[in-house]
């Protein structure tokens, strides 16, 4: 059971928060570039707890900036796009995508004061089919992230956003931890019948693995352990890394190119974001089921399986092979997340073993966040992008006289330098 104080901190990500100033120190993940258009409708959306309007500029430039015009504050929402910038509907100011005042439209020049406005404007880049936003320091912009998915040439690379209604802790502890695979989505991935060289068995027949955790440069990172064949051990890694990803373990340790961000809109919504390859079996290729988007600030990439219809369940489903009776694996885990609350009364939970890479996931934001609000230290990967690159997860077999941490190290070696590994 956490200590109030304790969970505030890791929920509650507005301006001023402890949290909310961690998260504002890295590059998070905000829109679909195909959100925006040049000249086109400005777009209303929420991160870490700040309502901003999004834009595409005549010259294909994106803005992300507070909604409110610095002038009267009337929402920007309604500006017009135009010629490079945005103007208010109420007087006629116009910005640009860095926030700089344009023209003040009703403003006779001789008293004209524009070089001393600036709308409330956060840096942003676009990388493979997203805008990346960032919402620290404005004159000490780090490169963006390392991250093996975010790095996949164009043409391969694929995004896939759906909102979740809770806090953003809730889902991101979903997927770093691997014991909920064989009981929550059995009839889905935890099936009964596997192939014969399919090590997703183990996992089927052993439900309680045991489990090592440890601190990293991006985060945490753990691996989840059990008997496989004669001799040999199934291991599962995965990731938590600064300030919201996840590297979770649902595919092969060779072949994994996917990231998972879970980004706070504000303390009770979530967008979670995953970034992958177009071709092979996940679920940045497969997911069609939106509700269409609206323009509120949280009426983007809405599941249409909700709270309100019991997120479609089956319960004849249930009961014959699905442990749920809810399709998709996504929306599984939606359910669960939502139902522990908007935000979840930590002080009700009994963490088990099992929660142990959840209990080093919480101290080390913990430790990051209260760290940052004392003097401005930052985790490593705040000032080196670079160090996302070591970061892998998923899962492999290997013989049991591999032992941890050094098996994890072996087998990136084995993915990533094949001919050195075996010359050693």
């Amino acid at each position: 059971m956490a200590k109030q104080r304790d969970s505030e901190i890791l929920t509650q990500v507005g301006p001023g928060t402890p949290m909310g100033g961690l998260m504002r120190q890295f590059w998070i993940p905000g829109l679909k570039s195909s959100e925006l258009v040049a000249d086109g409708d400005p777009v209303r959306c929420m991160l870490l707890g700040e309502k901003l309007i999004a834009f595409r500029d005549s010259s294909g430039r994106v803005g992300v900036m507070d909604h409110r015009c610095p002038h009267r504050c009337a929402s920007l929402f309604f500006g017009r796009n135009e010629e490079d910038g945005i103007r208010c509907v109420y007087h006629g100011w116009k910005f640009d995508v860095e926030g700089n005042c344009l023209d003040m439209a009703n403003v006779p020049p001789a008293q004209d004061f524009k070089h001393k406005v600036r709308a409330k404007a956060y840096k942003a880049e676009e990388r493979n089919g997203v805008v990346w936003v960032f919402m620290g320091d404005q004159d000490a912009v780090p490169e963006l992230p390392h991250i093996a998915a975010a790095m996949l040439p164009e043409i391969e690379a694929n995004s896939f956003f759906v909102m979740r209604n809770c806090n953003w802790l809730q889902p991101m502890e979903g997927d770093i931890d691997t014991s909920h695979l064989n009981f929550l989505h059995m009839g889905s991935m935890g099936r009964v019948d596997f192939e014969k060289d399919d090590p997703t068995q183990f996992g089927a027949v052993h439900k309680d693995p045991e489990y090592f955790t440890t601190d990293t440069d991006c985060g945490t990172m753990y691996a989840a352990y059990r008997p496989a064949g004669e001799g040999e051990i199934y291991w599962r890694f995965a990731h938590f890394m600064f300030p919201c990803w996840a590297l979770a373990p649902f595919k092969a340790f060779k072949s994994y190119a996917i990231a998972r961000a879970w980004v706070p809109l504000d303390d009770e919504h979530t967008m979670f974001i995953m970034m992958g390859a177009k071709e092979g079996p996940n679920e940045t290729s497969d997911f069609d089921h939106h509700l269409p988007n609206t323009t509120d600030f949280l009426g983007r990439w809405r599941c249409d399986q909700t709270f309100a219809n019991d997120y479609m369940m089956d319960r004849d489903l249930q009961r014959k092979s699905s442990f749920t009776g809810i399709e998709g694996i996504h929306q599984q885990d939606q359910a669960v997340t939502e139902s522990m609350g908007s935000t979840t009364d930590h002080s009700w939970e009994h963490l088990a073993p099992s929660d142990q890479m959840i209990t080093a996931t919480r101290k080390r934001l913990l430790n990051a966040a209260k760290a940052y609000q004392k003097d401005g230290s930052l985790p490593a990967s705040a000032a080196d992008p670079a160090l996302y690159r070591e970061q892998r997860g998923g899962f492999f077999v290997a013989s049991d006289d591999r032992k941890w941490p050094e098996v994890y190290d072996q087998e990136m070696a084995s993915v990533t330098n094949p001919q050195r590994q075996a010359a050693e």
